[in-house]
């Protein structure tokens, strides 16, 4: 049995905090978990917390685009949070934009964002 990155619910946002190295099946298990959970509850946003990482590599920025593709084709806005400096550096050398994804320092800055943009209405408006 794999460990499963816990998705927690905070208003009609979800919170997924990622605090260990994700092998394959935890990510493919998150996706599963993540848009199942979005359905069930109708979130209309997502706060990835990135901020125990302290490297991240080619996996892990296509693993973050990839589930914010999915969410945003089940109505969710994604935003990732507690991106370090070295982290930020490590993902733009890779050539990883994260189209999609917006970006905040901290969870109340991406809930913020979230709230804004739902507010404001559809991205790309």
């Amino acid at each position: 049995m794999t460990d499963r990155v816990p998705v927690l619910k905070i208003g009609d946002v979800l919170l997924v905090s990622i605090q260990v190295d994700l092998e394959d099946q935890m990510v493919m298990d998150l996706q599963e978990d993540l848009s199942q959970r979005i359905v069930d509850t109708g979130a209309h946003g997502v706060v990835i917390d990135i901020s125990a990482l302290e490297i991240v590599d080619s996996f892990v920025g296509r693993m973050l685009a990839t589930i914010a593709a999915i969410s945003r084709v089940l109505g969710a806005d994604t935003v990732v949070v507690g991106m370090r400096p070295a982290v930020a550096m490590t993902l733009v050398e890779l050539g990883l934009s994260l189209g999609g994804v917006r970006t905040a320092l901290n969870l109340e800055q991406g809930i913020g964002a979230l709230r804004r943009a739902r507010d404001q209405g559809p991205v790309g408006r």
